[in-house]
């Protein structure tokens, strides 16, 4: 079967470094300890985001890692709405980074639109500073 992928604004993280920190500081709210999205609509193309899809992360404007969705979980929030938990693999891939415009929510990706996982070895200290990687971008250097 065919995957799709979703994409979605990281707000208040300025790296991927910070969204390893935010998913590592709030594992211990869920009883398995992995990383959760809580989003209010329900993606209806579940079974294509289960086949294989990521949830590709904007940061600062720019698609910079994914991370595998494992699966969907319904939550309910304080107020009894129900809501969808994303539900992710707890490694995060940096990707090659692509601008992308303000939007609101999550958007579908498809697979052939996705960035690339960029194969870097090491640690986060080796990895080009976000300020090149967001200008080779805006050029066209992927």
């Amino acid at each position: 079967m065919k995957y799709i992928n979703l994409v979605k604004i990281n707000v208040g993280s300025s790296s991927v470094k910070d969204v390893k920190e935010w998913q590592a500081s709030n594992k211990h709210k869920w009883p398995d300890g992995l990383p959760r999205h809580i989003t209010r609509m329900w993606p209806k193309r579940q079974v294509e985001l289960l086949a294989g899809g990521s949830i590709y992360w904007v940061i600062k404007g720019y698609i910079m890692a994914r991370q595998k969705i494992t699966d969907m979980e319904e939550y309910r929030r304080h107020d009894g709405v129900r809501c969808c938990a994303l539900v992710f693999d707890p490694i995060i891939f940096e990707t090659e980074s692509i601008r992308k415009r303000p939007f609101q929510g999550w958007r579908y990706l498809a697979k052939e639109d996705s960035p690339i996982d960029l194969l870097i070895k090491g640690t986060d200290d080796d990895h080009l500073p976000i300020e090149l990687l967001t200008k080779l971008a805006d050029i066209g250097v992927r």
